[in-house]
Formats: structure tokens, C-alpha cells, sequence
């Protein structure tokens, strides 16, 4: 199964387009909000299940601010993190994932890619495709892909 994960797109769809076309087939689009866009269209674009929520850009009441699903085995807590001072530190983003019973945290918001493991639990941010801003500044997403095994392996990638 292969997943990708995106977030803080803010409307631009170039670099959502190129590596779409790099990664496809996906199984699942996963975006931690800012998308500023349909979600519906970037399930079109994605030809796959989509889950998304709205970050602290996005106005379309349709979005819900965090959710909880399954991948495979494992259970998500997708949130777009500025609920949860994502951009102090990720406290209470694993506080939260703990009380979910989250196996990954999926967030944004900081524009800056992390993947981080603690304990059982991964903290997981896509950073931004369209407005980076860790130090190289270089656009990134993430791709999740589960293994015959059941195996989650995770991969930040630049655009």
C-alpha cells in the first residue's frame, strides 16, 4: 500500500501535479491542511481516497479540523497542528495521539518536514510542497508504504 502525504499546498497545484505524477499509483492521498482547494478535486486528480483537514487557511466548513482513521493496521490522527503549538514543539501533538490511541500523528502547519519516533508512536509532517520552510527552503512531501508485512516505512522527498 502506498500512501502520500502532503500539506501546505495553499492553493498552489504545480508542484502537487509533479509529484503526483512521480508517485503514481497511490492507494491513498493523505493532507494536513492549507489545501485551500476541494479536497474532492484532489481526489479527482488523485484517482484515490482522499482524507484531509482544514488548517488555519482553509474556511470550507465541509473540512473537519482533525480526524481519526485507519491505514492498514494503524491507527492516524490527522490534524493540521496550529490547534496544537505545532510551531513551539510537538508535546502536545503526542499528548493528543496518545489520548486518540494513535499509532502516527499526521500534522502540518510549520511548512517544515519532520518524522520523528517515539516510543510506538510516529510524528509525521509532510512539510510543504509549495512554501518550505525548513533551512535548504527545498519543497517536500512524504510517502508512507506498507510492506506485505504489515510494516509501515515512512520517506521524506523532495519535490
Amino acid at each position: 500500500m502506498k500512501i502520500m502525504i502532503i500539506s501546505d499546498t495553499h492553493r498552489e497545484k504545480r508542484n502537487f501535479y509533479k509529484v503526483l505524477e512521480r508517485e503514481k499509483p497511490i492507494d491513498l492521498l493523505v493532507h494536513c491542511g492549507d489545501l485551500q482547494m476541494d479536497e474532492l478535486e484532489l481526489g479527482a486528480m488523485a484517482g484515490c481516497r482522499v482524507e484531509a483537514v482544514a488548517g488555519n487557511m482553509d474556511f470550507d466548513a465541509r473540512l473537519p479540523r482533525e480526524k481519526v482513521f485507519q491505514i492498514g493496521a494503524y491507527k492516524v490522527f490527522l490534524t493540521h497542528g496550529h490547534l496544537y503549538g505545532a510551531h513551539f514543539d510537538d508535546g502536545e501533538l503526542r499528548r493528543v495521539g496518545e489520548e486518540e490511541g494513535a499509532d502516527i500523528v499526521m500534522f502540518g502547519h510549520t511548512h517544515c518536514p519532520q518524522v520523528k519516533r517515539y516510543g510506538d508512536m510516529v510524528i509525521l509532517n509532510p512539510g510543504s510542497t509549495a512554501f518550505p520552510r525548513q533551512a535548504d527552503r527545498k519543497p517536500t512531501y512524504a510517502v508512507m508504504t506498507i510492506d506485505e508485512a504489515g510494516e509501515a516505512h515512512y520517506e521524506i522527498k523532495y519535490v
